[in-house]
């Protein structure tokens, strides 16, 4: 298992950019794929990207699609989503987890405020 630890989260107005931090702490950062999801009042939690354990692959969700980039710095333990063009329908608490071999999400942060002003 590993500990992390989400950053960067605030509020911005609709078309700003934000870049989002998930620190992992614990066993080695690289042997997990990674992901962000995130969560709106009164709605389901939404999937927001993944990528593979050395950077390679990387997925979104399609309502992010060429407005979110996510990426990793495993010299430093590191996940970012970098947001841009925001949007108020973007505004959640963003969290990340490591991906299980069996496709379990696992290691959930404590999540980070988004908030999209229009």
């Amino acid at each position: 298992q590993v500990q992390l630890v989400e950053s960067g989260g605030g509020l911005v107005q609709a078309g700003g950019s934000l870049r989002l931090s998930c620190a992992a702490f614990g066993r080695t950062f690289s042997s997990y794929a990674m992901g962000w999801f995130r969560q709106a009042p009164g709605k389901e939690r939404e999937f927001v990207a993944r990528i593979s354990g050395n950077g390679v692959f990387r997925k979104y969700g399609d309502s992010v699609k060429g407005r979110f980039t996510i990426s990793r710095d495993n010299a430093k333990n590191t996940m970012y989503l970098q947001m841009s063009s925001l949007k108020p329908e973007d505004t959640a608490v963003y969290r990340c987890a490591a991906d299980g071999p069996s496709g379990d999400w696992h290691s959930w942060g404590q999540g980070t405020q988004v908030t999209v002003s229009s």
